[in-house]
């Protein structure tokens, strides 16, 4: 019956909160729910898919523990289905580590770190590592403890940076797989987090009680304020790939040199927030350059470095993406651009090295732009050179243009109107003798526009691409993405 899928073929339904009546004015919210009635949906249908829609950013959930303890498979148990790579050898590195889940109607993220396991400062610098970056984006935190093997000195570590970090803490006892193992789990409470909550993950028992006790320590999703922004300085992740002068570009727009800048990729090791006066107003940046690198650990400091951008992007309002246009736009700038996208933040492009690059490749990178990175144009570019800062007065103005198109609200009125006119002119196409239509919709959220769509039948990913393009022809929306979901009518009263 309902079709959650947003254009890009995700979903678009990121949890539940009261729909802010006041921003519609209760006189159009009782005229739109009277529309939705004369249409045939169902009013409670029709007022749970705008509260889906309509909420402030998903509270997030670290998963973290040792090598080999079973984080993974308990993300997978957790967001039901498997994505996150489970395998035996150390070192599977993907390219995704942040996931949305649902538990009792409770909609969050769960951030895995679960992969790489070895460091030339061994396996305790390296779950260290991950655990820090994991528990800088996280509202509370999943602690997997093998309750087989019973609390190591690598787990006692782990208990005091999660100590340090003062975040909520559940602990799991992992891989108890009958009543004979809960004597092992009962060890852990040496530990001295409270509770250990004895689960198997490869076969889900306890999982249930375990997630009841991690929604009690996450926060619930932020009711949807519609206009007003957070308070305190905006909050900007600087992300990119490694080495692509990042660190450079901060010290530029601080004025001084507040991070390490070295040759070698990966010189910062600890996110660094800086708050930095320019353009007149205050800004909070976050600093994600890369990890220090191995040339033999090439895969798992590219996890690192996606755990890190992960936390920083979790954390911010708007990605600046820095490009070096002086390479190919390449896989990787792809995915970190994705995963901001993803996060719904308002984004930036920003191609540093501007002032190197000659005339041809200047011709070569435009072409490389309309095809890698296609999907992003309704995103600001500016060109600049972190080295010699030309162009970095261009980079506030951006900033503000996406932060504006992040929190552009359209009344439910005038977006009406727009979607009549649009489905007169340009009406889905006829599919197995029927033709669908979008009846009527609401944006149900800002920060990222979210809207909500009815229809009378099942609407293509084609005719959803259209709309946003049209949508954001009509209203803007520049530098952000655009959330669109799709309620379908329910076929009532057929006879057999």
């Amino acid at each position: 019956m309902n079709d959650h899928i947003q254009p890009d073929g995700s979903d678009a339904y990121e949890g539940a909160h009261e729909h802010d009546h006041g921003a519609l004015g209760d006189a159009e919210f009782a005229e739109f729910m009277e529309l939705a009635a004369e249409e045939g949906f169902d009013l409670e249908d029709v007022e749970g898919a705008i509260e889906a829609a309509g909420h402030g950013p998903l509270p997030v959930l670290a998963v973290v523990g040792r090598p080999n303890v079973g984080k993974s498979t308990l993300v997978n148990r957790i967001i039901g289905r498997r994505e996150a790579v489970v395998e035996d050898k150390p070192g599977v590195t993907r390219d995704r580590v942040t996931y949305e889940a649902e538990w009792a109607g409770r909609r969050f993220k769960v951030v895995d770190t679960g992969g790489w396991e070895q460091d030339v400062l061994g396996i305790d610098a390296s779950v260290a590592a991950q655990a820090e970056y994991a528990i800088e984006a996280a509202d509370a935190v999943v602690f997997v403890v093998d309750a087989k093997v019973g609390a190591t000195d690598t787990d006692e570590a782990v208990v005091r940076l999660l100590r340090k970090a003062g975040k909520p803490v559940v602990l799991c006892a992992n891989k108890v797989d009958g009543p004979s193992g809960e004597a092992d789990a009962a060890y852990l409470w040496s530990l001295g987090l409270g509770e250990p909550h004895p689960v198997s993950a490869l076969h889900g028992r306890g999982t249930g009680d375990m997630l009841d006790r991690v929604l009690e320590a996450l926060p619930e999703a932020p009711a949807q304020t519609f206009g007003t922004a957070v308070g305190g300085p905006r909050r900007v992740a600087l992300i990119g790939r490694p080495n692509v002068g990042k660190s450079s570009l901060l010290n530029k727009v601080a004025g001084e040199e507040r991070v390490v800048v070295n040759e070698l990729a990966g010189t910062t090791r600890d996110p660094v927030d800086e708050i930095i006066e320019l353009g007149g107003k205050t800004w909070k940046f976050v600093d994600t350059a890369g990890i220090r690198k191995r040339v033999h650990l090439q895969q798992g400091a590219d996890y690192y470095a996606s755990l890190r951008t992960a936390a920083a992007v979790e954390k911010a309002e708007v990605a600046v993406v820095l490009i070096d246009g002086s390479e190919s736009i390449s896989v990787q700038d792809q995915r970190i651009v994705t995963m901001a996208v993803e996060a719904g933040r308002a984004l930036v492009l920003a191609y540093n090295k501007w002032d190197t690059l000659d005339e041809e490749r200047r011709y070569y990178l435009e072409r490389e732009i309309e095809t890698e990175l296609g999907q992003v144009a309704w995103a600001p570019r500016v060109n600049v050179s972190a080295r010699t800062g030309r162009h970095m007065e261009k980079l506030v103005p951006a900033i503000e243009t996406a932060l504006a198109g992040w929190e552009t609200r359209v009344p439910t009125g005038r977006l009406n109107a727009f979607l009549g006119e649009l489905v007169a002119a340009h009406p889905h196409p006829v599919r197995g003798g029927k033709q669908p239509r979008i009846l009527f919709g609401t944006q149900a959220g800002t920060k990222p526009p979210r809207f909500v769509l009815f229809a009378s039948g099942f609407i293509e990913a084609g005719y959803r691409r259209f709309i946003e393009r049209r949508l954001r022809e009509e209203f803007g929306f520049e530098g952000t993405p655009i959330h669109i979901s799709v309620r379908v009518r329910e076929k009532r009263g057929r006879k057999k």
